[in-house]
């Protein structure tokens, strides 16, 4: 029965979208044969009217400048502010504290206990040595620090997210009312909301944990209310006829089966608290991302590279162990309790033998240095690759065509388009793809930026966005096609992307920068870096999920693998590749003002001037465009999905 109908509902579709495409075709091509000429003779230029644009640099200012005055003597700084502040610096330390008192030992006895009564006895392992690395490269102190601001940092994302899911999970008003709110609170980069915590704050652990925060609580909050919106309405309908009142139908039957979506909540966000380490350390954090921010700015790869290996080993480490919490573990409850026990007797006799012994802190003779080699091996890269090379040239010649071949043109023709047909363009696209509020919102998303006054930088930014995303997805699809059709490879490939993805930015801008010298093209190698991982995952993992029955069939037939991968694997995984083209343009745009520092230009640079000159305006305005243009490009790439009336 399922073989003889299954081919009807896809030519179904197929051909109800080839008329709704047609038709929009058709209302396109007569609105603008209407409106392109009214636009000409209104607005022969082609920049965006300075009549349109609005001037926030004087009430910006002028906040800032209120700020900074009434933040030591108004009440709403003493005892609001001053209090949320104190209560930062006091759980920090008492974390910091716990750990020092603990040991090198008792810490690390400790989190492997934690893993494996979380995730089983590889991943304790895996963590115990995690933690021994750290040590070993003579990071433990600066490892502490950052684990007390992360633990910290992400208890208080935890809780926030999960008060703010939860309201949203059980009211769809307040889900549409905080929806925007989640939307920019993650897409606006850390760089431009660092500058107003700083203000409010000062420089310091306070503000380093309140960014922290703002970054990391958004992914609690969307996947707390997916997973209560998501319960099962059977489940749910069945204990509501048991008489129960609301708060006993959440404790127990809305939150268990959310667990899954919990346990994820808590997995995105420390890791994306773990990924702020190195930013945070801007404004005084301290710790891993301080030694990272320090050796760079003395121009030292290995220094930097011996902090940034223990922040990728915590990120992995805890990644492993929250993802694997809600699995099954093979051992026995009955002797995994007796092993607990056992276990937890020898944690309290690590850390006791350290404090009798006196070895709380990492031996000095046990720390081995990799700062001398890794430069060694810097500067034969930079000598070697940079130029010379016979026939296919240096990096350096590579960074020059592809600046004048991709990045030039690019940005030129958008700059050369009238500002009217670049917001036509934009409605088009985002209309073929999704429904007429798509195209209202990326529109308006993009007017915006008009009127802030900086259309020009944003359409510079735009060009480099535009070449980084076609890059990224280039080398993303063609590793996660190999990927998906060798198991080994993609067992071989997944330490790489995860040292890929959780690497701090500012750790491998200097190679990049080292082999492909300052400018545009190594802010885009930057974000192809940083981007290429999510794709390469989402999209192995799409081609992965397709049917086994289709592909057997396809084969059956004499396909060769070429043509399943073209007439069978695209088109079924097409959600999860379109998903994959969607991250890759939010986690390029997210390294934006990262390409700012090495010569990006545009608004990433006009971010990390404000934040470094202390200049409101100009940060926050620049880092509302790219919020804006984040939120048109979110809409372009990730077509809404249509609800079809019942018995269509």
């Amino acid at each position: 029965m399922a073989s003889a109908t299954a081919p009807v509902a896809p030519d179904g579709v197929t051909g109800l979208l080839r008329s709704r495409a047609a038709g929009k075709l058709l209302l396109l091509a007569v609105a603008a044969a209407v409106l392109i000429p009214l636009a000409v003779s209104r607005w022969s230029g082609g920049t965006w009217p300075d009549a349109l644009t609005v001037d926030l640099s004087g009430p910006l200012g002028g906040a800032g400048d209120w700020i900074i005055d009434n933040r030591d003597s108004h009440p709403l700084f003493l005892h609001f502010f001053g209090h949320v502040s104190n209560a930062v610096v006091l759980s920090v330390r008492a974390v910091y504290l716990v750990l020092l008192a603990a040991g090198w030992a008792g810490v690390t006895a400790t989190a492997a206990l934690v893993a494996w009564r979380a995730a089983g006895t590889r991943q304790a392992l895996g963590t115990g040595v995690a933690f021994l690395v750290c040590g070993l490269l003579g990071m433990w102190v600066p490892t502490m620090q950052t684990l007390a601001l992360m633990v910290v940092a992400v208890l208080a994302s935890v809780v926030l997210g999960a008060l703010l899911g939860l309201a949203a999970g059980l009211s769809d008003r307040t889900y549409r009312a905080l929806r925007p709110v989640l939307d920019t609170m993650q897409v606006l980069p850390a760089f431009a909301y660092l500058l107003p915590v700083v203000l409010v704050f000062g420089i310091g652990v306070p503000a380093a944990v309140l960014a922290t925060v703002v970054y990391a609580a958004p992914p609690m909050a969307r996947l707390t209310a997916l997973g209560l919106r998501g319960a099962d309405a059977g489940v749910m309908e069945a204990v509501e006829s048991l008489g129960t009142t609301a708060r006993q139908r959440l404790l127990t039957a809305r939150l268990p089966l959310a667990r899954k979506e919990l346990l994820l909540g808590l997995n995105q966000t420390i890791m994306m608290a773990l990924s702020m380490a190195v930013i945070a350390s801007v404004i005084g954090a301290g710790g891993l991302g301080d030694r990272v921010y320090q050796a760079l700015a003395s121009v030292d790869v290995g220094a930097a590279l011996a902090a940034g290996i223990p922040i990728v080993l915590l990120a992995i480490v805890l990644d492993r162990v929250t993802a694997a919490a809600g699995e099954d573990l093979t051992e026995p409850r009955a002797n995994r309790a007796a092993l607990a026990g056992a276990a937890a007797a020898g944690v309290v006799a690590a850390a006791l033998a350290g404090r009798l012994t006196g070895r709380l802190d990492w031996p000095g003779t046990w720390s081995v240095s990799i700062a001398e080699p890794v430069n060694r091996a810097v500067e034969w890269m930079t000598g070697h690759l940079y130029s010379g090379v016979p026939y296919v040239g240096g990096t350096a010649d590579w960074a020059g065509h592809f600046t004048t071949w991709m990045l030039d043109p690019l940005r030129d023709g958008l700059l050369w388009l009238p500002w009217w047909s670049v917001l036509l363009a934009v409605a088009a696209v985002a209309w073929l793809i999704g429904t007429w509020r798509t195209a209202l919102t990326a529109v308006l998303a993009m007017a915006a930026i008009g009127v802030l006054g900086v259309w020009q930088p944003a359409l510079d930014t735009l060009s480099q966005v535009l070449a980084a995303v076609a890059v990224t997805l280039v080398l993303g699809f063609a590793t996660a096609v190999a990927a998906a059709r060798s198991e080994r490879f993609e067992r071989l490939l997944r330490p790489v992307l995860d040292v890929f993805q959780t690497m701090p930015q500012f750790v491998y801008l200097i190679p990049v920068v080292a082999l492909f010298g300052v400018g545009r093209a190594p802010a885009v190698a930057g974000a192809v870096v940083y981007a290429l991982p999510a794709v390469v995952r989402i999209t192995t993992q799409g081609l992965r999920r397709v049917d086994a029955a289709a592909m057997e069939s396809s084969r059956s037939l004499g396909a060769t693998g070429w043509q399943q991968l073209r007439q069978v694997q695209v088109p079924l995984a097409r959600p999860a590749l379109l998903l994959a083209v969607n991250q890759g343009v939010v986690l390029v745009l997210a390294v934006v003002i990262i390409g700012g520092l090495v010569g990006g230009g545009a608004l990433g640079y006009d971010v990390v001037f404000g934040l470094a000159q202390g200049d409101l305006a100009t940060g926050l305005v620049a880092g509302a465009a790219i919020v804006c243009l984040g939120l048109m490009l979110d809409r372009v790439t990730q077509p809404t999905e249509r609800r079809t009336k019942k018995g269509a």
